[in-house]
């Protein structure tokens, strides 16, 4: 009877994974998309100051290659490498873009994987479009591309989930009117794994009343773990964007807590900036900014930098930028014992870069 019945549901099961095979749609009907691109950035840089000299010359600033594309119309997906610089602890060749998004709906896109933390404005632009030959120092230091906490350089990436969409579309050209996004990091930058037990939340909010400007504010509640040494990671954001022919662009960060690898140092720091950026013909696009940091959140530890910034492409896929900025440093050093001293220096920088993608 045992056997009977067995054979019984046995013939069962199987009727029922023909069934359920038939209903699903083949591997090989799921349409998939696929396109590969990349894009290198060279600089030579001079510096009227002896110690800073001494980083100057010709330099590849970036060399990247990626795929990008589309699977069963409702996910995208991108990754995307690193592939210049010395192999090291962090350095060469690597990954820095590896997720997958569902995008069905415009009011809800879930991404998995390796991606940029949703903070700030302009963490997440693409080096072409960023208008300058480096992003802001607060962007940099708060955002986690050489982040003040002591994380290894991440380029404002982390791995996580994260959950965005946009709501109410307005006006003749329907832009939406509001935008949400909301990520749950392991808190330690690319291609690292968690190395305590809470994860960062990162998100953020902004109304766009016309098509092309956007109004906003983020925030950040992490910690960060590095040789046994926890510290927090809470920072916020606000901001505005115009970014259409003309561009206007400015950001206040402030942020709490400690340096992993620097316990005397203040919990507190913050920086902001304002950029610029007017036409001039089609092919030519002058940038202004005014960049400022604060590693303590002190008048001694400013460091405030002026910038201009030509950009002439030549092409679609090939940039000409000249860069100069004028810079007022001023920082804080601390001995194994604690006592801490500052400097303030006053510096010039000349600054040539090629873009070229492919």
């Amino acid at each position: 009877m045992k056997r009977t019945f067995s054979i019984v549901l046995l013939a069962t099961m199987c009727s029922m994974g023909q069934t359920i095979k038939a209903q699903l749609p083949k591997l090989k009907d799921i349409p998939v998309t696929a396109k590969f691109g990349g894009y290198i950035i060279g600089n030579y840089t001079y510096y009227d100051e002896e110690s800073k000299d001494r980083t100057a010359g010709f330099n590849l600033r970036l060399a990247r290659v990626y795929v990008n594309g589309t699977v069963a119309t409702d996910f995208k997906y991108r990754l995307q490498m690193e592939v210049n610089g010395a192999p090291d602890v962090d350095k060469g060749p690597r990954i820095v873009d590896a997720y997958v998004e569902w995008v069905k709906y415009p009011w809800l896109n879930v991404r998995f994987g390796q991606m940029k933390r949703a903070f700030t404005f302009e963490n997440p632009y693409n080096p072409w479009n960023q208008g300058f030959g480096a992003y802001a120092q607060a962007i940099t230091k708060l955002s986690g591309f050489s982040d003040r906490v002591g994380e290894h350089g991440s380029g404002g990436r982390d791995a996580g989930l994260l959950l965005q969409g946009d709501l109410f579309p307005i006006g003749k050209d329907e832009h939406r009117l509001f935008h949400y996004q909301v990520g749950v990091y392991n808190g330690q930058g690319v291609n690292h794994n968690d190395a305590n037990s809470s994860k960062d939340v990162i998100g953020g909010v902004w109304f766009a009343p016309i098509k092309d400007l956007q109004i906003g504010a983020f925030g950040w509640a992490g910690e960060y773990t590095a040789k046994g040494v926890t510290v927090d990671r809470n920072r916020m954001s606000f901001g505005v964007k115009y970014e259409a022919d003309w561009t206007v662009r400015a950001e206040y960060i402030a942020s709490e807590g400690r340096k992993s690898n620097n316990l005397f140092a203040a919990d507190k720091a913050d920086g902001w900036y304002a950029a610029v950026g007017v036409p001039v013909g089609k092919q030519f696009k002058v940038y202004g900014k005014w960049d400022v940091y604060r590693d303590e959140k002190t008048s001694d530890t400013q460091t405030s930098i002026y910038g201009l910034s030509l950009n002439y492409w030549l092409d679609k896929n090939l940039m000409i930028q000249g860069g100069y900025n004028f810079t007022n440093a001023r920082s804080a050093s601390y001995t194994t014992d604690g006592v801490r001293s500052t400097s303030e220096s006053f510096y010039n920088m000349l600054q040539l870069q090629v873009y070229v993608r492919f």
